[in-house]
């Protein structure tokens, strides 16, 4: 289990425990996290999990895949050198007291 706080740009926050073998997505989604979308449910396809991950802890989550690296090209708010799919970051005790900042908005404006 791991404590993982979101942080949203309005300056409000929610820490959640995650269970090991989820996913920071999963354990937004499954939470009820504001800013947190998962539209295709974690298939690492859909952007909407967007989170900007400290550079501090970068060492502590597994390192972008290729097609992460491409679909984070497609996100809603421009890609940081520290942005991430949540969906791609599994939790285990190595997370805990992680902290992911989450964009304004996930999907395009209307």
């Amino acid at each position: 289990m791991a404590k993982i706080t979101y942080s949203r740009a309005d300056g409000t926050s929610d820490t959640v425990d995650v269970p090991a073998g989820s996913t920071v997505m999963r354990g937004a989604v499954l939470n009820g996290v504001r800013g947190v979308v998962g539209e295709c449910g974690g298939a690492g396809q859909c952007g909407t999990c967007h989170v900007f991950v400290d550079a501090s802890d970068a060492d502590r989550v597994t390192p972008l895949h290729p097609l992460e690296s491409e679909v984070l090209d497609t996100t809603a708010v421009p890609r940081r050198p520290t942005s991430r799919l949540g969906c791609q970051i599994p939790v285990g005790e190595e997370l805990d007291s992680l902290e992911v900042k989450l964009p304004d908005h996930q999907l395009p404006p209307v």
